[in-house]
């Protein structure tokens, strides 16, 4: 096991990059500790895949180092870096049995006989593989195989990391929350550092304890649950985690105040100094009906069964409040409020008076 550190790292598929749009990778520097879990969240294209092939060594990267405990590994080879991957779809040899497919790992480095035995029935018994040990590969379903993929991911006990990209995908739904549960169990028991990428909101935050949001090669935030969820430095986490999303109203700044509609609206931080516009953010979840507030339109009306979502229209823009199922929702004349400690101001897509507005 190991902690990884990544230092000024970019990374670009061309060979002479010229402006931002060139780099599939811009200027990273993030930190994992030894033995944590962590998710690396953001839509197809935001870099993902390229760090996790930079951090096992299959890609190269155009500038800065990776280190494992403090030790440059940038230009190891991968078979170097004692890196487990599990990718997308399942790597197994279909044509062995689960316990050689297990196996292999361990007999491709020497390792005794009588140690492969006991690593493949320990692993086989925490990916629940006991029962299919003698099976070929063959006969199992998508699931199963990705089981023996996550097993010969654990069953080295020299790995430094194991790094999951998107794993879960080719799964059924219904068999995706298992697995995810299975997942984090497994963290739980061996304590080793684990990275697993993701574009699912869900498996990140059910997974990981520290998430990593990349939008467009960079990092826009790195937190907890919790943290990304109440207080997102950047609109685009607003967007993409939540469901419904957060909303972001266009809003005039006066005095380093939010301005809608005329109104001024008490929010939970100022603007910086000379901004003159600017966005407000706020969850659903913090909007509410009120006898005093914006006027609104109330649009659409979802039903959930636990909740209603209500989009509404408030001075041209669309706002959505997450009501719960059986809460009055006006015909008419309705008034909508926001929870001023839940309401943030944000200049070019960062949370004003944050660190990276001001980078």
């Amino acid at each position: 096991m190991a902690k990884i550190t990544l230092s000024n790292l970019r990374h670009s598929y061309m060979a002479d990059p010229k402006d931002d749009a060139d780099w599939a990778l811009k200027k990273l520097d993030l930190e994992w500790e030894d033995g944590g879990a962590y998710a690396l969240l953001g839509p197809s294209g935001c870099g993902k895949t390229t760090l996790l092939n930079i951090i096992s060594g299959l890609l190269t990267a155009s500038h800065g180092q990776i280190l494992f405990d403090d030790e440059d590994v940038s230009l190891l080879p991968p078979d170097k870096r004692h890196i487990a991957q599990v990718f997308q779809f399942p790597v197994v040899y279909d044509t062995m049995t689960v316990y050689d497919n297990l196996a292999f790992p361990l007999r491709n480095r020497g390792i005794d006989e009588a140690t492969v035995d006991s690593r493949v029935r320990e692993v086989a018994e925490m990916t629940d593989l006991t029962s299919m040990l003698g099976r070929r590969a063959s006969k199992l379903t998508a699931d199963g195989k990705q089981k023996i993929s996550l097993g010969r991911g654990m069953v080295r006990t020299d790995v430094n990391a194991i790094l999951f990209d998107e794993p879960l995908t080719v799964i059924d739904p219904h068999l995706k929350f298992q697995l995810r549960s299975k997942l984090k169990e497994l963290h739980d028991r061996v304590k080793r550092t684990m990275i697993y990428v993701t574009h699912d909101q869900t498996e990140a935050l059910t997974f990981a304890d520290k998430v990593v949001v990349m939008n467009m090669g960079e990092v826009v935030q790195i937190g907890t649950p919790v943290e990304l969820f109440e207080s997102p430095q950047h609109t685009f986490v607003g967007h993409f985690i939540g469901s419904p999303g957060m909303n972001v109203i266009p809003c005039e700044v006066h005095d380093g105040q939010a301005h809608l509609s005329g109104q001024r609206l008490e929010t939970s931080n100022k603007a910086d100094a000379g901004t003159t516009h600017a966005e407000i953010g706020i969850r659903p979840e913090f909007v509410t009906f009120s006898d005093q507030g914006l006027p609104a339109q109330v649009l659409k009306v979802s039903d959930t069964g636990r909740f209603n979502i209500v989009e509404t229209n408030c001075a041209g823009n669309k706002i959505k409040l997450l009501l719960d199922e059986g809460s009055p929702i006006p015909s008419e004349n309705a008034k909508i409020k926001f929870d001023a400690a839940s309401t943030r101001i944000y200049v070019d897509g960062w949370l004003s008076g944050s660190e990276h507005r001001h980078e």
